[in-house]
């Protein structure tokens, strides 16, 4: 059974998801995309932004963000550590750029970008029907709209 999120009426969500390891974010997007639905969010007041990959995550971010058409931005990406030799600089710069982002401009940002071991890994975390990691994203980021909305009111 689903409940009604506090901010679903009225939240408008921007999801930039990264192209790269399309097996993966597909995945999430459909976990996240769902969770948005669940809590109460009309299809209208999603908009899905692709974007090459992880590393682009955070411009996005900041564009959306940027543009006043959102409360919230949801960043879902995958960094699996076999597939390149940047791992660790792909995937801190990532969160470090996606936070300060969310700082900077005040619109919460959910973190659905994975950082597994491999490609087993990260289908495991993705996948709708396991751990669902596109769906926490969403639900922390309606979750900071309503704490943003609630210390402000």
């Amino acid at each position: 059974m689903t409940h009604k999120h506090p901010v679903a009426e009225s939240a408008r969500i921007a999801i930039a998801v990264a192209r790269f390891n399309p097996e993966v974010t597909d995945r999430l997007l459909a976990g996240c995309r769902q969770a948005l639905l669940d809590a109460g969010l009309s299809e209208d007041r999603i908009a899905v932004h692709p974007v090459p990959g992880a590393w682009e995550l955070p411009f996005a971010g900041r564009e959306l963000a940027d543009s006043g058409r959102y409360d919230g931005v949801i960043a879902l990406g995958a960094v699996v550590r076999g597939e390149t030799a940047h791992f660790d600089f792909i995937s801190s710069e990532c969160a470090r750029g996606l936070q300060q982002t969310m700082l900077e401009t005040g619109i919460p940002m959910g973190f659905g970008v994975l950082t597994p071991e491999n490609a087993e890994q990260a289908m495991e975390r993705a996948d709708p029907e396991r751990k669902d990691k596109g769906r926490e994203a969403a639900m922390a980021v309606l979750d900071m709209i309503d704490l943003k909305r609630r210390v402000r009111a």
